[in-house]
């Protein structure tokens, strides 16, 4: 178990070597001066020159990507001279000093994911923070609900097996993975938030928080997040409804599941006490790569309901060309892939005995 965790954390800081490096060259290779992209239309070259020292502009991109990384690590390398990109100034870096050598300072400190272009410097740490808690919340309240209703629609077609039950489960899972996300954004904000708004309530667009009549306070609106909860979920819900439906008919040809039936087992206790278990493999398998893929499909989505989210932020930075805030998502979204990916490791072998942590 130890060994297995271990090589897990070696191939997640790999992994998240990858992806900085590929995130760092893709945005680093684009036309344009990155000081005159913070700055807008109006500034002066001793603006822009100024810009270029602060942030390491002027260096060669080898040297960039050192900072850079140097930047992401909890444990990093800091200059002592007020005129280097690297000096430990607290308020960038909220740094603790571990010791000095000569003119360098060794310090822990949070990763520092630089600031945004376009919102007067302000951390992209915090812009993150301000907004993945409202995607979390959106992409979980889909996952339970493609989870929750895959799961028991899958049970429901395989036992019901050709049967015209099952095949209008089906067709409806086949529709769900067949139309696109924004598609079905545009068509529920449409018909439930417009054309059925005096039955159902509900509001076109909107997010978690909203202002109150007067404007004093923030007051959290659940009903905004059913729409695009569903929405996000449709396409996840189709997968869990195949693969639940197919992996329990698998379970029903083994021979414990013929034992079980001698002995006179009812087929609820069959599905509740063998089967349901033995055939969820599959679908945590798929559902983790779900939720992860959530975090970055739920762009549209949020975008469309104007949802307060990380996927709605990541839109407004790539409109603005605000680098370092699409830097700092990706990134994170890399990491919660990579955190779920093991978690879900160890959820299989707890499901499946038969499958070793040491491999």
């Amino acid at each position: 178990m130890v060994r297995y965790v271990y090589h897990k954390i070696g191939y997640a800081f790999l992994t998240l070597f990858g992806v900085v490096t590929v995130v760092f060259l893709l945005f680093n290779v684009l036309p344009g001066d990155p000081a005159k992209m913070m700055l807008g239309q109006n500034q002066s070259a001793e603006q822009v020159e100024t810009v270029r020292k602060k942030y390491g502009f002027d260096k060669p991109k080898i040297t960039q990507f050192a900072y850079y990384i140097n930047d992401l690590l909890p444990v990093s390398i800091h200059s002592k001279n007020e005129a280097d990109y690297t000096f430990l100034k607290k308020g960038k870096y909220r740094a603790k000093p571990l010791f000095s050598i000569k003119n360098t300072v060794v310090a822990f400190k949070v990763p520092y994911l630089r600031e945004s272009f376009t919102k007067q410097g302000k951390p992209v740490a915090e812009v993150i923070g301000e907004t993945l808690p409202n995607t979390a919340i959106l992409a979980v309240t889909a996952i339970c609900i493609a989870l929750i209703l895959g799961v028991v629609l899958g049970v429901v077609s395989a036992i019901y097996k050709n049967t015209w039950l099952d095949k209008f489960i089906q067709i409806v899972s086949t529709v769900g993975m067949s139309v696109p996300s924004f598609f079905s954004a545009i068509l529920m904000a449409w018909f439930f938030g417009y054309v059925l708004h005096n039955y159902t309530n509900l509001e076109m667009t909107g997010s978690l928080y909203n202002l109150d009549d007067y404007g004093n306070a923030m007051q959290i609106q659940w009903k905004n997040l059913i729409l695009p909860a569903v929405v996000l979920g449709i396409r996840p819900l189709a997968v869990v409804i195949q693969l639940m439906r197919n992996s329990l008919l698998e379970v029903y040809n083994q021979d414990f599941i013929r034992t079980a039936r001698a002995k006179g087992l009812s087929e609820y206790q069959i599905i509740k006490k063998h089967a349901l278990k033995n055939a969820l493999n599959p679908v945590v398998t798929a559902i983790s790569g779900w939720f992860a893929s959530m975090l970055a499909g739920a762009v549209f989505v949020e975008y469309i309901f104007g949802w307060n989210g990380l996927g709605k932020e990541i839109v407004n930075a790539l409109n603005t060309l605000d680098l370092p805030v699409i830097m700092g998502a990706v990134l994170i979204i890399a990491l919660i892939f990579i955190l779920i990916n093991i978690f879900v490791d160890l959820i299989y072998a707890w499901l499946d005995p038969k499958v070793s942590l040491e491999s």
